[in-house]
């Protein structure tokens, strides 16, 4: 080379990239165990990976709080809530759904259904997600897009592997795309891992998402989870 660098070799080739739709058909995302049985609070809960108790989080939001959860697995988490807050509506989506009959209750709905094309028709005073972004490929638009599920004061908190997040060469993006979700009004917290935005809003990040690697192996959960590649520049989507 002129510049006297080396041509990338063969492992350092980015992969080759797949859509979303083939994305959700992958054994790393289909059959993914991450979430299936967290519950509430204990020691494998909600409440220890979010930081808050979502019950007592609902339970000061007025006489009908909401609650939005992205990837939801088993829902154990949710029916809990559920049975503590009779008055709140409460929803699950999860690509797989729940894998055992499970009784219906009041305010309570599990829906299967893909993220990509999802979309609530309401807005809620918590949205979370919890390790279910590793899943996901244009991680980026499902989050501009939970940004405006929120109520005015409502709270959005999301798991974030930032070295999942490459550029078209296949090198780290962690650092722009962390700053414009800061800009955008996010704070992450690097030592939890965790993503949160205070108050819906509309949320327009200048990426331009161009594939999924599903063989991008373990992340910091020791799971197996799947690389976003983002050109810069945003597109309609």
């Amino acid at each position: 080379m002129i510049d006297g660098t080396s041509p990338p070799t063969a492992a350092q080739l980015p992969p080759r990239l797949i859509g979303d739709g083939e994305l959700t058909g992958h054994s790393v995302v289909a059959n993914s165990t991450m979430n299936r049985e967290r519950v509430l609070t204990g020691v494998n809960s909600y409440t220890r990976e979010l930081g808050l108790d979502p019950a007592e989080f609902l339970d000061d939001r007025g006489p009908a709080p909401s609650w939005l959860d992205l990837c939801s697995g088993e829902g154990h988490a949710l029916r809990a809530a559920a049975q503590q807050l009779p008055q709140a509506v409460i929803t699950g989506v999860d690509l797989v759904g729940p894998l055992r009959p499970t009784q219906p209750s009041n305010g309570l709905e599990l829906i299967t259904a893909d993220l990509c094309q999802w979309s609530p028709a309401r807005r809620y005073d918590l949205v979370t997600c919890v390790h279910g972004l590793h899943y996901v490929g244009d991680r980026l638009a499902l989050l501009e897009r939970a940004a405006s599920w929120l109520t005015d004061t409502g709270l959005l908190i999301a798991h974030l592997d930032p070295a999942t997040l490459r550029r078209p060469d296949g090198t780290d993006a962690s650092r722009p795309v962390l700053a414009a979700l800061r800009a955008a009004g996010f704070d992450y917290s690097a030592r939890h891992h965790r993503l949160s935005l205070r108050g819906g809003r509309s949320v327009r990040l200048p990426f331009t998402y161009l594939g999924a690697d599903p063989e991008a192996g373990p992340n910091y959960t020791g799971q197996p989870a799947v690389a976003s590649y983002y050109g810069d520049g945003a597109v309609g989507r």
